[in-house]
């Protein structure tokens, strides 16, 4: 017992000599505000794609040939289906004309026009609608379809208005499967992306104390197991600020959301209720602890930048496939694909976070907790082993060389 508690004062020491090291700095605020930048890089690149997609469509028109009489009906008709048909290609903009001539003609010489650009063209009677289309708007002649429709139901009850049902909204009090479904791949897919984004910085850190022989002489003082342990602790730590930082602002903004979304965000959240979220936390310390465990590893045993670079591309695609067997178990709860992803340890957080979702019983989650912590331990532990049987006593990969060279 009084070895244990040695070994974990050392390891405590250690995570707050590297804690204090990675967030007492100017850098860490920069690393704190990153998701800023991504943030904006994607706006700007959705407004320019956005842009560019709909720059043609903003130019398009619709036509409907008739004569004055009847155009007030179509402005009104046109008016409310417009809010039924939310694809932005079924309604370009409404342009009515006044018959001139042979209507068949000026709807083709309409469609043939290079000075606007229409898609469609609807002339004649409504009860027996012609409409003439561009070969790629066979969206927009569905629309004037169904307004020539409506046009006569409006005729025929003598108004210009369509009838208008009441429409309620109900708050939903029970849990559903779409909301449970939908939680169960966010949480599966929000574990990814934080352990994805956060874990790859202690391969950095331990690479660059490997090379400055830091971590040799913390070896030299201390259990390289507790050293591990240590940096472990610390790194998850700057991580943890990091989420709690972020997740504090992710929390308010259903405050900011159209009514509707921020509905349909409340539906999720009451799917998953506040258990979810302390086994979403309790998940997210397993996958981070596991992937920086790797990662650890790996920043130890490499010797130079190029070897990390090529070891972190392996590990990157194996964490898309964990991510990829989580997905499965969140929205197939049963079967043996689900099973194996909740029992392999590097895919478990992930697989159990979806569950947290799916089903309510906590004893799975106790034992998922304990296996994985298990793992967390023995990754730790090998890759300790590792380096001190690789690096330590037999002084280097560069040292092995060169004692070879010279016999």
């Amino acid at each position: 017992m009084t070895k244990f508690r040695r070994a974990a004062r050392q390891a405590l020491t250690v995570a707050r000599r590297d804690f204090t090291a990675t967030v007492l700095t100017p850098t860490f605020l920069l690393f704190l505000l990153s998701p800023l930048l991504m943030i904006g890089f994607g706006v700007i690149g959705s407004l320019s794609a956005t842009t560019a997609a709909t720059g043609g469509e903003a130019k398009r028109r619709i036509v409907v040939i008739a004569p004055q009489r009847e155009a007030q009906i179509v402005q009104a008709v046109d008016k409310q289906l417009r809010t039924v048909f939310t694809d932005p290609s079924a309604r370009p903009e409404l342009r009515i004309d006044m018959p001139a001539g042979d209507p068949a003609a000026q709807a083709r010489a309409l469609l043939a026009s290079d000075r606007i650009d229409v898609a469609a063209v609807l002339y004649g009677a409504f009860e027996r609608p012609h409409i003439l289309r561009a070969a790629s708007a066979n969206v927009e002649a569905g629309y004037l379809q169904q307004l020539a429709e409506q046009v006569v139901r409006a005729q025929r009850a003598g108004t210009t208005v369509l009838s208008r049902p009441q429409v309620e909204v109900v708050q939903r009090g029970q849990t559903t499967t779409s909301g449970r479904s939908q939680a169960a791949y966010f949480a599966a897919f929000g574990i990814f992306f934080l352990t994805l984004m956060l874990s790859g910085q202690v391969v950095g850190a331990m690479a660059e104390e490997r090379s400055n022989k830091v971590i040799e002489v913390l070896a030299a003082a201390v259990p390289l197991e507790s050293v591990f342990f240590g940096k472990l602790i610390g790194a998850f730590g700057s991580a943890l600020l990091f989420v709690c930082f972020w997740g504090a602002l992710v929390a308010n903004i259903p405050r900011f959301l159209p009514g509707d979304i921020a509905a349909e965000v409340g539906e999720i959240g009451t799917a998953v209720g506040p258990v979810f979220a302390l086994l979403f936390v309790a998940y997210f310390t397993m996958a981070y602890m596991l992937q920086s465990a790797v990662f650890l590893g790996m920043g130890a045993l490499a010797g130079t930048q190029r070897e990390i670079q090529m070891l972190s591309l392996p590990i990157t695609v194996f964490q898309f496939g964990m991510l990829g067997l989580a997905s499965y178990a969140a929205g197939h709860p049963d079967g043996w694909v689900t099973t194996f992803a909740e029992v392999f340890p590097f895919s478990s957080p992930l697989a159990m976070a979806a569950r947290a979702a799916n089903a309510p019983e906590l004893w799975p989650h106790l034992l998922a907790l304990a296996w994985q912590a298990l793992w967390v331990g023995i990754t730790v532990t090998v890759a300790a082993r590792l380096f001190r049987r690789g690096v330590l006593k037999s002084g280097g990969p560069k040292r092995r060389k060169a004692a070879a060279a010279s016999a």
